[in-house]
């Protein structure tokens, strides 16, 4: 089964996966965002966080490769009354727009390597000057936790992989460590994750 078919099959159920409100890192940087920024969501799924930016006052879009998550993403912008775009695409694989965002969040999203340099490369052409690049990600030391992240290592982030993927971004914030997850069913408990808040000059 092809990665984005395990993932509709995931989303089709009644409930949200992650939950319906924001991640809560991203709510911790609430005050750098403004109304009219462009953001842009990362593998979204049901789109807690692109809803969550829209409703922030910004010009919001998610992209994830689950339509049917995508559709759970638009049916929750309707039901809190905002306006929200979405697009269904491989971020490893989409035509990034140059310079389309002043906000893009990369929470949880969790790619091969190859496919995570690719993505990440077209975040980098995504940010606007001065657009801010907010991630967190599960870390190696998340092994044997069962508070949600791919099982496969070679899936996970750390400090050094940030460093490297977003070499020529502005460090604000970038720290390792343990945190607690409440976020749906899939994401509960305590976590071993990085975050990072990263500027483009």
């Amino acid at each position: 089964m092809s990665t984005s078919l395990a993932w509709d099959e995931r989303y089709a159920g009644g409930g949200f996966q992650f939950g319906e409100a924001p991640n809560l890192f991203l709510l911790s940087q609430a005050h750098r965002m403004r109304r009219g920024l462009r953001a842009l969501a990362v593998g979204d799924g049901e789109g807690r966080n692109g809803v969550w930016l829209a409703e922030q006052g910004m010009e919001a879009m998610s992209v994830d490769w689950s339509g049917v998550g995508l559709a759970k993403a638009q049916a929750l912008a309707v039901r809190r009354g905002v306006a929200l775009s979405t697009v269904t695409a491989d971020v490893a694989r989409w035509t990034w727009p140059v310079a389309g965002f002043d906000v893009i969040a990369w929470i949880f999203v969790h790619l091969p390597p190859e496919d995570r340099a690719l993505a990440s490369a077209g975040a980098l052409r995504a940010l606007a000057p001065g657009g801010l690049l907010l991630l967190e990600a599960f870390t190696p030391a998340q092994e044997g936790r069962r508070s949600g992240g791919p099982k496969d290592p070679s899936l996970l982030w750390s400090r050094a992989l940030v460093e490297r993927h977003f070499a020529g971004l502005e460090v604000l914030e970038l720290l390792e460590g343990t945190v607690a997850l409440d976020e749906g069913p899939r994401h509960q408990g305590l976590a071993e994750v990085v975050r990072a808040v990263l500027r483009k000059p």
